[in-house]
């Protein structure tokens, strides 16, 4: 697994690479954590270049996204490839992360 994290305006945007394992989820959930700081508003996750994720993977995104609302940041993902959609789709995570098609409607939700 690999993360490519970038910053504008407040937005941390982070890409993820490969897999999301068993092996890796916990050093994926720390990235995570630290890619965010008190001066962000918000996080976006581009899961473009994912090919696979376990639950382990979405116990991270799960934590994650718990311990940024309690921080009042917005949390997205954007880009699932068909076998990450229907991994969401069957979890049930499709219901509880918002997910948008692209970089540009994930940004369009978080406004100004």
């Amino acid at each position: 697994m690999e993360l490519v994290t970038d910053r504008l305006n407040g937005i941390v945007f982070l890409e993820a690479w490969t897999r999301v394992d068993g092996t890796n989820a916990r050093e994926f959930e720390k990235a995570l954590s630290e890619a965010i700081t008190s001066d962000d508003r918000a996080m976006i996750i581009d899961f473009e270049h994912l090919n696979y994720i376990s639950s382990a993977g979405l116990r991270a995104i799960l934590l994650t996204a718990k311990m940024l609302q309690k921080r009042n940041v917005k949390f997205g993902i954007c880009f699932l490839a068909d076998p990450i959609s229907e991994v969401f789709e069957i979890s049930g995570f499709d219901k509880i992360i918002t997910i948008h098609g692209s970089r540009a409607e994930a940004l369009a939700s978080i406004g100004p």
